[in-house]
């Protein structure tokens, strides 16, 4: 229940300041159209407290859709 973190390696390593990535769950259970539509106004919603819209990754043959943003101090997160 509740939060939970998760933490991955990746084989590239960073050059900027950003030392974690999170993933907001904002579409659990949902698929397509709905999916995005829901991921979009959870988006736009942060966009009014200050975060920026980085850009949409869209669906395809393996991965749902999900937004990459940043807050206001230019840390990277998903909404996924």
């Amino acid at each position: 229940m509740g939060p939970r973190l998760f933490f991955q390696r990746v084989p590239e390593g960073k050059v900027v300041k950003n030392r974690v990535h999170l993933d907001v769950r904002a579409g659990t259970g949902l698929v397509g159209e709905e999916r995005l539509a829901t991921l979009e106004a959870e988006c736009a919603r942060l966009v009014a407290l200050g975060a920026v819209h980085v850009r949409t990754l869209y669906a395809d043959d393996e991965n749902e859709s999900c937004i990459v943003m940043q807050d206001i101090e230019g840390n990277e997160f998903c909404l996924d």
